[in-house]
């Protein structure tokens, strides 16, 4: 392709600018950039403690088979292991992920911290190995033996559902979560009475989240202040601490867990691992630091995977394009064991409560599934059943829309929610957004940059395709309840405090693996107090910093963790003026802060005090506070978001070629147009929305995990797993809409993983515009090139 062949590709003016005095919506420096940019950051690699050992795992070599000998003989016997110790040893208590649903529902499972009697996936651990060098763990862990009664494998949905085997005793089906969430009045009636019927099947492939740093630990037991320090990469540092303790069979005050930097985690890290709770019971029982690194093999194939769910999607539509019922049946493989604390069911549970997505649909049913089987369990991964149910109903707007002979967007805009609030048949209140703008914007950059005139002149298989979705952020307490969780996330707390030089610290409960809390969060407090960014100091990832928190995952930072930051940074204010106008011998409505570090008197603005003067006060000089006011500028609050929490939207539009030499899909161009309300800092939305997007075209065009019929993992390496490098990713152009939402204090919605979202089903889509002559229509992801080219070569 030639340049002249290219449309011109326009890129919006940015809407948003720094004002002096006003912090958010201005792309400042970011506080960890010199850090992290310069080498200076620390991860859990880089802890290095005196007398530290070094960990490793014994891990099954069959996805299914009772366990008949573990034998750690010849491993003790190696040089440089210090001990060796299987389940028995250790003695810990199970991990158990419950939902408060009756039995015909859920079925509740327990996964040991290491394998008793049976395995149950390749890379199940067995026993941990203790040496002094991590070469000595190697061969330590080559030097047991284990023997095995192999059983066949469950490795799909058809060998799962006729329950040849069972990966579970408790659970003969197969089948941990079967649940049918909706089936509201009308929907047979309006299949009866549809003008036309559509039906789709789609299915995406087992993925793993990748983040560039794997997963590891250190622990160590300090017997003065009997504590066990657990230092791990993990989004939810509170929640380790909770289910080390449990299993641990210990005081909750005896561990402390903190975070260092971390190097991403897309959610795998969301749920507490098992190897994590081992090291940590060998380091107290060792009296002695334990570092574990999980290295790339263990991540491939023991790690948390995701994703793989089939859709079998059935859609009334009526003769002007406007779908009259939904009907779903969704099933999810999660692996071997639920996750802690989600369970199995986070995934069809997600899907059966949002599947509507952003459009109107009068009469729904859905039934959701999550099937056991000998893989690695699953955790949440970016986007959490979205990214996969959107494709489906966005596959089942396409589909109509060539039934009924009507352009793909326009079925879209006769379907997309326009009035707000909206309540919608799966009884989920969706707050104002721009649903139908962001839609419209897309539409008209591809077509004002000429793409359709390419693609209607162009001898080329090239296709345009689109996605408009919502995503649901900062799910708040109610939200998670309505799946009746056992544990149920949330709220948020933050505290904030003022030295004697006027700086303010700030704690969160939430958890930063690269999304620049240092600097957003600073941008909120330095609002709130009209101070400079450079004064705001944020303090996470310490257990003991905060009394709880829920760490980040599904876009709840900045929506809730910055909504209790904003309030304690507001109750701070409120004590300055009040001290302030004591000083002043006014009344408190009669100061305010003034926007520049200080407090001033509104009826004489010549008299003002600085937040260090106060500060001088509060602490070196407090027999001048007021007698009812303690000595200490600190503050604390919480926040939960109330109801179905808030909706962020957007639209991507894609254009793409098929190689019709190879079947290879090339990515021409990539439009976003995303709301996420208050954008707190452009560039970190934008840089959001790029790595989900390039996340979103990995699943759709690339990452797969796939097992044998015995259950052995092919990606053992990056030569098994296709990853995509930057040459493959696209340039993304973003615009951004912005409708403030009203249920956070900030404005703020959140902006994690809608890139995630939309991006398979926008590829998929233009995809199969692509093959638009060809009569074939692909409905799984990744699309593999040798699919499309037999399409191409009319081999489908």
């Amino acid at each position: 392709m030639t340049a002249t062949d290219v449309p011109e590709v326009r890129t919006p003016e940015p809407r948003f600018e720094g004002r002096r005095g006003r912090w958010v919506g201005a792309s400042i420096p970011r506080h960890e950039d010199p850090r992290l940019l310069t080498g200076r950051g620390r991860f859990v690699d880089d802890i290095a403690l005196t007398g530290m050992l070094h960990a490793g795992f014994v891990r099954a070599t069959v996805a299914h088979a009772h366990v008949t000998t573990i034998d750690l003989a010849a491993t003790r016997a190696v040089g440089g292991v210090v001990a060796a110790y299987d389940a028995a040893d250790l003695a810990l208590g199970d991990i158990v992920a419950l939902l408060d649903r009756p039995a015909e529902e859920f079925t509740p499972t327990a996964m040991p911290i290491l394998a008793k009697d049976k395995v149950r996936f390749v890379g199940e651990p067995l026993a941990i190995v203790i040496a002094r060098d991590p070469y000595a763990v190697e061969d330590g862990i080559e030097a047991a033996v284990v023997e095995y009664e192999t059983l066949d494998a469950i490795v799909d949905e058809e060998t799962a559902l006729r329950a040849t085997a069972r990966v579970h005793d408790e659970a003969p089906d197969n089948v941990l979560l079967d649940v049918s969430m909706f089936d509201t009045p009308g929907v047979d009636e309006a299949f009866a009475h549809a003008h036309v019927t559509v039906e789709v099947t789609t299915h995406s492939g087992r993925q793993n989240a990748l983040p560039l740093e794997t997963r590891g630990v250190v622990a160590s037991w300090d017997a003065r202040d009997d504590q066990l320090l657990v230092q791990t990469c993990t989004q939810v540092p509170h929640q380790v601490r909770t289910l080390v303790a449990r299993c641990l069979d210990v005081p909750e005050r005896t561990v402390r867990v903190t975070v260092p930097d971390m190097g991403g985690g897309f959610g795998q890290k969301c749920v507490v691992g098992r190897e994590e709770v081992a090291v940590a019971a060998v380091a107290r029982r060792l009296h002695r630091p334990v570092k574990w690194i999980e290295d790339r093999r263990e991540a491939l194939t023991a790690g948390f995977l995701a994703r793989e769910q089939t859709y079998r999607a059935r859609a009334a539509f009526d003769a002007h394009g406007h779908i009259t019922a939904l009907d779903v049946d969704v099933v999810c493989d999660m692996g071997a064991y639920s996750c802690y604390p989600f369970t199995a069911g986070i995934e069809p549970l997600m899907a059966s409560a949002e599947m509507p997505s952003v459009y109107r649909v009068p009469a729904y049913r859905v039934r959701g599934r999550a099937l056991t089987s000998n893989k690695a369990p699953t955790a949440p991964y970016r986007g959490v059943s979205r990214p996969q149910y959107v494709m489906a109903i966005e596959r089942v707007m396409e589909k109509a829309a060539r039934a009924l002979d009507l352009d793909p967007v326009e079925v879209r805009r006769r379907n997309v929610i326009t009035e707000f609030p909206y309540t919608g048949v799966n009884a989920v209140t969706y707050d104002p957004g721009t649903y139908r703008e962001s839609l419209d914007l897309a539409e008209a950059t591809i077509r004002d940059e000429g793409w359709y005139d390419v693609r209607a002149s162009d001898d080329r298989a090239i296709g345009i395709g689109f996605c408009c979705f919502s995503e649901r952020t900062g799910y708040g307490s109610e939200a998670f309840a309505k799946r009746k969780m056992t544990v149920v996330p949330g709220f948020d707390l933050s505290e904030i405090r003022m030295d004697t030089t006027g700086a303010v610290v700030v704690t969160s409960g939430t958890m930063n693996h690269g999304q620049s809390h240092e600097t957003t969060f600073a941008q909120i407090v330095a609002d709130c107090l009209g101070i400079d960014v450079d004064r705001v100091k944020l303090r996470q990832g310490d257990t003991e910093r905060i009394a709880y928190g829920w760490g980040t995952f599904a876009s709840r930072s900045v929506t809730i963790g910055g909504s209790a930051v904003a309030l304690a940074s507001e109750r701070l204010g409120e004590l300055l003026c009040r001290i302030a106008a004591h000083l002043l011998e006014t009344r408190p409505e009669n100061v305010a802060m003034d926007g520049d570090g200080g407090v001033v008197q509104l009826d004489d603005p010549s008299r003002r005090l600085t937040y260090e003067e106060i500060a001088d006060v509060a602490y070196l000089r407090s027999h001048l506070l007021p007698k009812d006011v303690e000595p200490a500028l600190t503050a604390t609050a919480s926040f939960d978001v109330p109801g179905d929490g808030t909706f962020s939207n957007a639209t991507h539009a894609v254009v793409v070629e098929a190689d019709r030499g190879t079947g290879a899909i090339r990515i021409l161009r990539y439009v976003c147009v995303e709301d996420c309300g208050v954008v707190i800092h452009p560039q970190v939305v934008d840089g959001q929305c790029r790595g989900g997007i390039a996340q979103g075209i990995a699943g759709a065009l690339f990452e797969e995990v796939t097992y044998d019929e015995h259950g052995e993992p092919s990606a053992a390496s990056f030569i098994d797993y296709l990853v995509p490098t930057a040459t493959e990713i696209p340039d993304v152009s973003i615009s951004h809409l912005e409708t403030p939402c009203a249920f956070t204090e900030n404005g703020a919605k959140g902006a994690g993983e809608g890139g995630t979202i939309g991006a398979p089903a926008a590829v998929l889509n233009a995809v199969n515009d692509a093959l638009r002559h060809t009569g074939v229509e692909l409905d799984t992801t990744p699309i593999h090139p040798r699919t499309v080219l037999s399409a191409l070569e009319g081999g489908l």
